[in-house]
């Protein structure tokens, strides 16, 4: 399993350049001795186990990294895959290569200990999920015909029981001025003042956002901004930025609009809003496209699946795991914000740790994370 975890770390694959970290993961998957091993039109690695014909359990962990912003900043290889005191360190160590190894060998411990499974386990190694959390799986589920009863999320949890998460929408505001030539400034509008009016508006939305007493509050931030002129001695007529709005439970993307609406009418700037459109193509041809509205999502403490994933925690571990939240947007925006499916997350990895240049992984927590996943499996699939 480390030997395959190196590999993964070893292998770059930036969102829609995971081809070869996906013929990895597919060989790996073949070699423990998954049936059906495939890969699907977007460029998603599915294994399945079991017999069929029952539940279906579905391990969600996706291929896809960030990209190394500043080579020089990291004190070890990020593709280096290095061991020290029993961490492994690089990028995508956390998120979450580390995860993508201990559900393909909780497969491997299933086998080995000749589990009988009452319908299938499903091992779906997704893309794309760090520009656009739910389109993989999305695809995975309505075009390929995948239907789980329950989904387990590997992102970085410090092996403690994530059961929700906020929300995002991302907002592009443009704002309109009237361009003239820099030396006579007041001839025009810049539109560089204009935005900057809305944005000062928007950084004050902070203090009145909904709170959740699990989730925790709303947060609104500006994450980009471009102007376009004819020239640097120009007065810009257009300036554009990006909000990033995360929403917690209470919030929504007619709530979250209205705000930023409400700011234009305020500094009566002349100016529109809209919400973001991802839009790529695959390592495989695929074209994809998705509104960039994820909604939150909370799986109660008491369901069946929480409790069964405590329960296969304290069998293994012999600890009662903590209940959280991921402070990260993942796939659970779709699995249980829009498909209603019960979603609980799981994995190794400290959340904090995630794209940092410190990225790394206990390597005696992947290994609990896949004794976890095959306890979990021999649960919900088995009876046990």
């Amino acid at each position: 399993m480390i030997a395959f975890l190196r590999d993964l770390v070893r292998t770059p694959s930036l969102s829609c350049q995971e081809g070869a970290v996906a013929a990895r993961v597919a060989d790996e998957m073949r070699a423990v001795g998954f049936r059906d091993v495939a890969m699907d039109r977007i460029g998603n690695v599915v294994g399945h186990l079991g017999r069929g014909g029952g539940p279906v359990l579905l391990f969600d962990g996706h291929m896809d990294t960030v990209g190394v912003s500043d080579p020089s900043a990291w004190r070890r290889d990020p593709f280096g895959g290095e061991i020290e005191s029993g961490v492994l360190y690089g990028l995508g160590a956390c998120d979450m290569k580390g995860a993508l190894a201990a559900m393909v060998y909780a497969g491997k411990l299933l086998m080995d200990n000749h589990v009988q499974l009452k319908g299938d386990l499903v091992v779906a190694c997704v893309v794309q999920e760090e520009p656009c959390e739910g389109l993989a799986v999305r695809v995975l589920i309505e075009e390929e015909g995948i239907r789980p009863d329950w989904v387990v999320l590997g992102e970085p949890s410090s092996m403690n029981i994530a059961r929700g998460q906020r929300g995002r929408i991302e907002f592009n505001v443009t704002a309109y001025g009237r361009a003239c030539h820099a030396s006579q400034p007041e001839l025009g509008e810049n539109a560089i003042y204009a935005a900057s009016r809305l944005i000062f508006g928007v950084e004050l939305l902070s203090g009145n956002l909904n709170h959740d007493r699990f989730l925790g509050p709303g947060s609104v931030a500006v994450t980009e901004i471009q102007a376009q002129a004819g020239s640097r001695n120009v007065v810009p007529d257009r300036c554009s930025f990006i909000i990033d709005r995360r929403l917690t439970l209470g919030e929504n993307e007619s709530r979250a609009l209205a705000e930023v609406q409400s700011v234009i009418a305020r500094e009566r700037v002349r100016a529109e809003v809209k919400v973001t459109q991802y839009g790529s193509t695959s390592f495989t041809g695929y074209q994809a496209s998705q509104y960039s509205y994820f909604p939150a999502w909370v799986t109660d403490e008491n369901h069946f699946l929480v409790k069964a994933l405590e329960r296969a925690v304290r069998e293994e571990l012999g600890a009662r795991p903590k209940m959280s939240q991921f402070p990260f947007s993942t796939d659970g925006t779709y699995t249980a914000g829009i498909a209603d499916i019960p979603t609980v997350g799981l994995g190794p990895g400290d959340e904090k740790l995630a794209h940092t240049v410190d990225d790394q992984v206990r390597l005696e927590d992947v290994a609990n994370a896949a004794q976890v996943y095959s306890r979990l499996a021999t649960i919900l699939l088995s009876g046990k």
